[in-house]
């Protein structure tokens, strides 16, 4: 069965990625074998059998009559279905044997598996969601911020905050735009290697985006929090500090993470991330302001509903309080 058009990016994506893992691998692999050529000094030379060999998969080393090798699962099937298994030949007088059990069996591929066609397809309903509801929060933003922008009584530091985090959504939706025109810009693995640096460098917009927005949101849980702990306060300073904070911090980490990518793990597009200790670069700074966020929510809760029941709050002070309550709505 032919896949489907809308399919192909998602194959495709796939299959570069495949195709930069197995060329790195084979350029490994024949580095290794070369070692092995008779007459270097001070390597072991194997008894007479089989050669090293690259079978386009995997990397077999010189063996005796006889031996037989195992290797391990291909990395980018490991990649594909997160499972190690073992691969095996024979070294015969008439040469290598055929790999067994096969590859794809071995390392938990089933190509005849129905619940590949209905993953895919779930993959393309959830691109489909995924890009209607980015869209039409575009447009609203878009709309929200040249309200704020336009009428010079709504020019305050709550607002400015509100429009620094609006932005910080627009951005994170284009750049989701971006990374998809890119990773999916064209139909042919022989274009896998083409603009390899451009197309991390989206990668690494794309997550700077993310933690931006993330640092945002924070940042309006911090100042709804100073507004009610600390009576007075330089506004001016705590916008310039939640700045530093909301574009600053992001900067930092994603700096780190692509200079682990670059070092550790160069692989494809940066788009898949096998290596999970260098994912916890982007990964941990979110999931902690997600929690600093939570705390800083129930915190906002429980002052609001000391003062209100304060028999001292009345008038327009347990007005401005009840306004408050707005603030944990939005975190």
């Amino acid at each position: 069965m032919r896949p489907r058009p809308l399919l192909l990016p998602l194959l495709l994506l796939l299959a570069c990625a495949a195709h930069t893992v197995l060329r790195e691998e084979r350029d490994q692999c024949l580095q290794e074998l070369s070692k092995e050529k008779p007459g270097d000094p001070g390597v072991e030379q194997p008894a007479p059998g089989c050669e090293g060999l690259w079978d386009n998969m995997s990397c077999w080393p010189s063996s005796a009559l006889g031996q037989t090798v195992e290797v391990g699962c291909p990395q980018f099937l490991r990649m594909l279905t997160g499972r190690n298994g073992s691969v095996f030949r024979n070294c015969t007088e008439d040469g290598w044997s055929e790999a067994f059990p096969r590859p794809d069996l071995a390392c938990g591929v089933n190509v005849n598996d129905s619940s590949n066609e209905k993953r895919h397809e779930y993959l393309l309903k959830l691109k489909v969601m995924y890009t209607v509801g980015y869209s039409s929060s575009l447009v609203m933003l878009l709309v929200a911020l040249s309200v704020l922008c336009a009428f010079r009584r709504l020019h305050c530091t709550r607002n400015y905050i509100h429009m620094h985090l609006f932005v910080s959504f627009i951005l994170r939706a284009l750049s989701n735009f971006i990374k998809d025109a890119v990773l999916f810009s064209s139909d042919d693995v022989a274009h896998c290697d083409a603009h390899r640096v451009g197309c991390k460098l989206v990668m690494a917009f794309f997550q700077y985006c993310i933690m931006a927005n993330y640092a945002w949101l924070l940042v309006e849980g911090l100042y709804l929090h100073t507004l009610l702990v600390i009576s007075f306060f330089s506004e001016k300073k705590c916008l310039q500090g939640f700045v530093a904070l909301g574009w600053g911090s992001p900067a930092v980490f994603v700096a780190s993470w692509a200079i682990s990518r670059h070092f550790l793990e160069d692989v494809g597009c940066w788009d898949i991330n096998a290596n999970a200790s260098i994912w916890w670069v982007i990964r941990g700074p979110v999931i902690l302001s997600i929690l600093i966020n939570f705390i800083l929510f129930i915190n906002i809760l429980r002052i609001l509903m000391r003062k209100l029941r304060t028999q001292e709050t009345r008038g327009n002070e347990a007005n401005h309080y009840k306004r408050c309550h707005g603030g944990p709505a939005v975190l």
